[in-house]
């Protein structure tokens, strides 16, 4: 007999009552005082089976344990020019609010190089703005708007979109792995913007990299997406790039200063790197992870995550020797500085 989503959602929860303490601990940081939203989270991911749902949550709890995720935003990264070189590489932001309250996130895929830091400090630096969007963010989002509000919408920028691009396939498959795994239904929709011709071709090398439950949140819009992006949010909440009439172009609106999201200027960076100093220990501390640096794994997931995997990795390798593309994707250890 098929299982109702409310016994299903009953079902996850008694057993997470049968957890270890830390578990439950780890459990209460992350579901920020809606345990029952967090659980439907992962039984959406796992299709309803509460045993596959289980096994991913625990596996989650288990990552952020022996990752010290809870305390990942004690750990800034220093000194402040090699956290403005990723910002200046790792192109990611926060514009405004849709008109129901949920978080507009801007990310420049065409434009972002990955060049100025390690591997490391790019996935640490990820992981810290979706702790922040999650303890911080949607909490006062929710405040705000009278209700709980748990997602966010992300707009894809991919102004200077080239075949290169694929280059980053790496970096941003170890991203979308963690995502996947430990945060998911956590995005309700993913904006395409400013798709110059060879996003297609990118598109198919992509597209069967992603699991199906979030490829079907991808909508391609037309140029900019202005007019489109404009009937969910008000014209101040439109990232930089969304601003003007040009398909595919940014111009006419300044790439530096508060305006532009990627910013490290920008009020949300500001913030959000002021919020992570605050909590850090003392100065004299904070120096002391170059030396003795923890480490963030990659998880590997389930089956279904480990096929996904193996996909990844098969159509990572047919692309060619021509793209210049990392040699491996056998790295599942991340250093935290």
């Amino acid at each position: 007999m098929a299982v109702t989503s409310q016994e299903a959602i009953q079902q996850l929860a008694a057993l997470m009552e049968q957890v270890d303490e830390p578990l439950k601990v780890t459990f209460k940081n992350m579901h920020q005082g809606y345990p029952t939203a967090t659980l439907l989270r992962f039984l959406k991911a796992r299709e309803w089976t509460v045993s596959k749902a289980h096994k991913m949550l625990i596996d989650c709890l288990n990552w952020r344990i022996q990752n010290h995720i809870d305390g990942i935003l004690c750990k800034p990264i220093i000194p402040a020019d090699l956290y403005r070189g990723i910002r200046d590489s790792q192109l990611v932001g926060l514009s405004g609010y849709t008109k129901e309250g949920l978080p507009v996130f801007a990310l420049g895929v065409g434009l972002s190089t990955f060049d100025k830091a390690s591997v490391n400090y790019y996935v640490q630096s990820h992981i810290q703005i979706n702790e922040y969007r999650d303890r911080v963010i949607l909490p006062a989002a929710t405040k705000m708007y009278g209700r709980h509000i748990g997602k966010c919408v992300k707009v894809l920028d991919m102004t200077g979109l080239r075949l290169s691009s694929l280059s980053h396939l790496k970096i941003l498959t170890m991203i979308s792995t963690i995502d996947d795994l430990n945060y998911p239904e956590k995005t309700q929709t993913y904006y395409v913007v400013n798709a110059p011709y060879v996003f297609t071709a990118c598109w198919k090398v992509v597209k069967p990299l992603l699991q199906e439950r979030t490829r079907k949140k991808v909508q391609v819009l037309h140029g900019c997406g202005r007019d489109e992006l404009l009937k969910i949010m008000d014209y101040a909440s439109l990232p930089h790039f969304c601003r003007s009439k040009r398909n595919g172009s940014s111009a006419g609106v300044s790439s530096a200063g508060t305006g532009d999201c990627y910013s490290l200027d920008h009020p949300f960076h500001q913030q959000l790197y002021g919020y992570i100093k605050n909590n850090a220990p003392s100065r004299g501390h904070a120096l002391l992870p170059k030396q003795g640096s923890s480490h963030v794994d990659v998880p590997r997931g389930d089956t279904e995550g480990t096929k996904m995997a193996e996909t990844r990795q098969s159509k990572h390798h047919s692309i060619g020797d021509d793209s210049k593309l990392a040699s491996s994707f056998s790295v599942l250890r991340v250093d935290v500085v």
